[in-house]
């Protein structure tokens, strides 16, 4: 397995910043705290996200926290910018912790986290341990893309299961996606809070050479790469790519990348 494959690339993640911090701004925008003392962005990446939070709440104490040491490294250039530029006020903080293993020291306003969870198994396990890390009328906001179905997973398990790949790749885990919106909606009901779940799919127009190729690189085909070497990596990136490149035509305008997220804000 190589590190480097099995790394957070910032740069390769922010390669389609835009379209990737749009549901974060929706999801944000549900949350109806006015002048909160502690923010949390779990799964920060690389932090500046977690920055508009700061801004947002200029008053508040924002932690960002994050597994990879990559993007925690990039969110700490973000953090010397916004304070030269005197834009964050300095209790915006960054902190290198496992989500699964974070643990406030006390009761916190607002926890925010965007496109993290369907990396986690036990994710509604840990939704529901957050709502009882919340502060009375504290906020839980929180957005899991939801594609399993569409081309750029299906053909992925579909590659990874055939007979040149499955020897290589058959024990590699993937990402578990979202359920549906009304699983979570129930849940967090039943964890004592006021729900707002929703589903959106984006159809974002990407730009260059195979662009769902150099989306799903920053993302969900991280553990793929992880477990091949720099040859096989190769040959299954041409593989996987000319299937994507079917799947998803190139038109004038760009290629069309359909892509469902689901979004829950909870009110405790």
């Amino acid at each position: 397995m190589s590190t480097a494959a099995n790394s957070w690339n910032p740069g390769q993640y922010r390669q389609f910043g835009g379209e990737r911090s749009r549901p974060f701004y929706d999801l944000v925008g549900q949350i109806g705290a006015a002048d909160p003392g502690t923010v949390v962005d779990v799964g920060c990446g690389p932090g500046e996200l977690t920055a508009s939070l700061a801004r947002r709440w200029p008053k508040a104490d924002v932690l960002g926290i994050d597994s990879s040491p990559e993007m925690i490294e990039a969110a700490g250039h973000v953090l010397a910018e916004e304070a030269a530029n005197s834009a964050v006020p300095p209790r915006l903080s960054f902190e290198r912790v496992d989500a699964a293993d974070w643990t406030p020291p006390a009761p916190v306003d607002v926890i925010v986290s965007n496109a993290m969870l369907q990396w986690l198994p036990d994710r509604e396990s840990l939704m529901v341990r957050w709502v009882a890390e919340l502060a009375d009328e504290g906020w839980l906001a929180v957005q899991m893309p939801a594609n399993s179905d569409q081309p750029v997973h299906r053909l992925m398990r579909e590659l990874i299961d055939s007979a040149r790949w499955r020897p290589l790749l058959g024990d590699v885990r993937l990402t578990w996606q979202s359920g549906e919106p009304g699983r979570y909606l129930g849940l967090l009901t039943g964890a004592g809070c006021a729900v707002d779940a929703w589903e959106t799919t984006y159809l974002h127009v990407l730009t260059g050479v195979d662009p769902v190729l150099g989306w799903i690189k920053g993302t969900g085909l991280r553990p793929v790469m992880a477990a091949l070497d720099e040859a096989s990596r190769g040959e299954f990136l041409a593989e996987y790519g000319a299937l994507l490149r079917e799947a998803y035509p190139r038109r004038d305008y760009g290629t069309v990348f359909p892509f469902r997220r689901v979004f829950v804000v909870a009110r405790k």
